[in-house]
């Protein structure tokens, strides 16, 4: 078990999707944020949702839940999720990401020698800001950034401290943004094994 927290963030818009993809349902679940969940809480030692609201879920779970005046953002997710969780990292991954597995967070993990304000995914597609481990030296600036709403997670990263681990292989990246990723990822996920 990985001694931090797992945020999975899941309060977008999904507005290329076409509808709330945190609730598309996945594998033997009925959401993709559920799957995300049980999938995770062994690996971590808390795991919790950030959303807008937990009422669009129906099972239990540990919801952070961003401040109601904030429009759809990443930011309002960090900034709750450190003034929730107390400790000096998360891991954050997002929801649609359902192929990020234990060797990529414990090289994330590896990578992280104390000096730092995050640590990044990258592929050879670009990096990957919501795949990674925040410090909570961040706070202030996601404070901010919140309350001038600014919410480049790309430019906060080029302006800290930030390492980022490249990894070769994009599948495990592969965000769910539209209907034929979110179809992909279903037969993806549940093709035999060869």
């Amino acid at each position: 078990m990985f001694s931090l927290a797992c945020i999975i963030f899941a309060g977008g818009k999904s507005s290329r999707m076409g509808e709330d993809k945190s609730l598309l349902p996945f594998e033997k679940f009925t959401s993709l944020t559920e799957f995300q969940y049980q999938r995770l809480t062994p690996l971590f030692t808390r795991v919790a949702i950030s959303t807008k609201t937990a009422d669009k879920f129906d099972f239990n779970a540990d919801f952070i839940l961003d401040p109601q005046e904030v429009e759809y953002a990443p930011t309002a997710g960090f900034v709750s999720a450190f003034r929730e969780i107390m400790d000096e990292r998360i891991m954050v991954l997002s929801v649609d990401t359902p192929f990020v597995d234990e060797p990529i967070f414990q090289a994330l993990i590896d990578a992280d020698n104390g000096q730092l304000d995050a640590v990044i995914a990258k592929t050879s597609e670009g990096s990957h800001p919501l795949c990674g481990i925040y410090h909570r030296s961040l706070l202030g600036e996601f404070e901010r950034m919140l309350a001038e709403g600014d919410h480049r997670l790309g430019k906060l990263l080029a302006n800290s401290k930030t390492l980022y681990v490249d990894f070769s292989d994009e599948a495990p990246f592969t965000n769910l943004n539209h209907p034929h990723e979110y179809q992909e990822a279903l037969s993806r996920f549940c093709a035999p094994d060869k």
